[in-house]
């Protein structure tokens, strides 16, 4: 049995590494309950999107091998833009599909149409933003810029983010978004990026968390009474 100093130190260094690790422990648990509890299709603001979206039909589009500057399609996409047709060619240019002019990304009332079309009506437009760059932190991070924010006044804290180039509608963010993003940070514990399951801060506490179990378990076998007769039976 493990008696006196070193029983001393097993007990000091589980206590010290509780008070350590338990508020990361305390948001590893919240942080779980709450993606156990939520609906993925909610966080990702599918409630938000317009069901039944009917495609426009267009005509008299002339051929995309007819568009100036020539250049050798590799992708080739048709876009509504404010009920206009366009291509949006090798994820880079916008082409009227029906002049063949390029166009240089789409404006703010296009923006909105765009967002409009996709989204659930008798939304209020509170405020509309053009966007160039965003930090690591961002809620927009690593899509498409530069990007319109459109804002809706609504308690969901709504926002609807257009890409200039392309004219589509990127992503959706709202409140409970942001608190799953927040949450989901403090899971993996990247600070930056938020989905670098291999980052050292998740490892070190993973293995600090690891053996401050371990430790509970010494304590409870060098503690325990039960083991204690056993082994002064086996003493004798």
């Amino acid at each position: 049995m493990i008696k006196g100093k070193k029983a001393k130190w097993i007990r000091k260094s589980h206590r010290y590494l509780g008070i350590f690790l338990g508020l990361q422990f305390l948001m590893w648990t919240i942080s779980g309950l709450y993606f156990s509890w939520t609906n993925i299709d909610h966080i990702h603001g599918e409630q938000f999107h317009k069901k039944g979206i009917v495609a426009e039909s267009f005509s008299g589009l002339i051929s995309p091998s007819d568009l100036k500057p020539s250049t050798t399609i590799q992708s080739i996409e048709l876009r509504d833009i404010d009920k206009q047709p366009f291509y949006w060619v090798n994820q880079k240019l916008l082409y009227n599909a029906r002049t063949g002019e390029v166009k240089n990304g789409v404006s703010k009332e296009e923006a909105v149409s765009i967002a409009a079309k996709n989204i659930v009506s008798n939304l209020k437009v509170k405020e509309i933003q053009l966007i160039t760059e965003v930090g690591k932190h961002h809620e927009y991070r690593e899509r498409l810029l530069p990007a319109y924010v459109i804002s809706y006044q609504e308690p969901n804290n709504l926002k609807v983010y257009i890409s200039v180039n392309d004219g589509k509608l990127q992503t959706i963010r709202h409140r409970d978004w942001r608190w799953f993003d927040f949450l989901w940070m403090t899971h993996t514990m990247d600070y930056e990026g938020r989905d670098n399951m291999n980052n050292i801060v998740l490892r070190v506490f993973s293995l600090l968390g690891l053996i401050t179990v371990l430790s509970g378990f010494l304590l409870w076998y060098i503690s325990s009474p039960t083991i204690r007769k056993i082994w002064k039976k086996i003493k004798k």
